[in-house]
C-alpha cells in the first residue's frame, strides 16, 4: 500500500487488533474473532508513505525498492471497484500475460463524461484487448480521441518504473504515469489495454461512494435482505 498523511486507518484495518481479540475471546465470540483474523491473515502488507501528493506516477514510484528488477507489478488505485464475475485483477494479467507489455485497464463512459479521465487513443485487437496508441489525459469532449478511459488498474513493467525514476514534474506539477506511458508510445514501446467486463462503480465521489456501497450491500449475505427491505420501505417515503 501507497498512503499519505492521514491514512493510517489503512494500516490500522489490516493490523491484528489485540485488544478487540482479547475481547472476543473472553465473550466466547468465536466466529467473529476469527473474521476478525482472517482480515490481517489476509497477506503480508507492507507500507509506504508519499510524503506529498505529487501524482499518481510518483505514489507508484515510491515503492520502487520493494519491486525485484524484472517484476511485473499490478497496481490498483484505492478508488477502483468493479462487481465481475472474472476479477478485474484476473481481466488485465490474462491481457498481460497474451502480450507480456504493459497493460491499462479500461471502460466505456459517456461522450459528455470523458474530460474527467484519462482517455486512450487505440486499434481494437478483439476480445477486448487493444493496442494503445494514444494517452490523452482529461481532453476536451471535442477532441477526445475515443471514449474508452483508464479506471485505475495496471500492470506495469520494469520499463515504466526507469521512465518514472527520470521524469520530472509536469505542468501540474505532478508525475503522472500517464506521461509515462506516452513517453513509452514515443519511444515505440508497445502498452495494451483491456476493457474490462463488469460493472464499474467508481468511488471517486461521495454520491458515487454511497450507489457503490448500496449496490454491493444488497449482494451480501448477512445484510443484503434487510438492506433491501428498508430501501424499499425508505423510497415509500420519498
Amino acid at each position: 500500500f501507497v498512503t499519505g498523511r492521514g491514512k493510517r486507518a489503512i494500516e490500522d484495518h489490516f493490523d491484528y487488533s489485540f485488544e478487540l481479540e482479547h475481547t472476543l475471546v473472553e465473550k466466547n465470540k468465536m466466529d467473529l474473532l476469527k473474521k476478525v483474523r482472517e482480515i490481517s491473515e489476509l497477506a503480508k502488507f507492507t507500507y509506504v508513505r508519499q510524503p506529498m501528493p505529487l501524482g499518481d506516477g510518483h505514489a507508484i514510484n515510491c515503492a520502487a525498492h520493494l519491486i525485484g528488477g524484472d517484476e511485473p507489478v499490478l497496481v490498483m488505485f484505492g478508488d477502483t471497484l468493479y462487481d465481475a464475475k472474472v476479477p478485474i485483477a484476473k481481466q488485465v494479467i490474462d491481457t498481460f500475460n497474451k502480450y507480456g507489455d504493459p497493460v491499462v485497464g479500461l471502460s466505456e463512459v459517456e461522450r459528455k463524461e470523458v474530460s474527467k479521465f484519462g482517455v486512450i487513443d487505440g486499434i481494437d485487437l478483439g476480445g477486448g484487448n487493444y493496442e494503445i496508441k494514444r494517452f490523452v489525459e482529461k481532453p476536451p469532449v471535442d477532441k477526445s480521441p475515443s471514449n474508452l478511459v483508464a479506471v485505475g488498474i495496471y500492470v506495469i513493467t520494469p520499463e515504466v518504473f526507469k521512465i518514472l525514476g527520470k521524469m520530472k514534474s509536469g505542468k501540474s506539477g505532478e508525475i503522472r504515469l500517464a506521461d509515462a506511458f506516452n513517453i513509452m508510445l514515443k519511444n515505440k514501446k508497445p502498452l495494451y489495454g483491456k476493457k474490462l467486463e463488469g460493472e464499474w462503480l467508481d468511488t471517486g465521489n461521495k454520491f458515487n461512494f454511497i450507489k457503490a456501497t448500496l449496490k454491493l450491500g444488497l449482494k451480501d449475505k448477512e445484510i443484503g435482505r434487510d438492506l433491501r427491505k428498508y430501501l424499499k420501505k425508505l423510497s415509500k417515503e420519498l
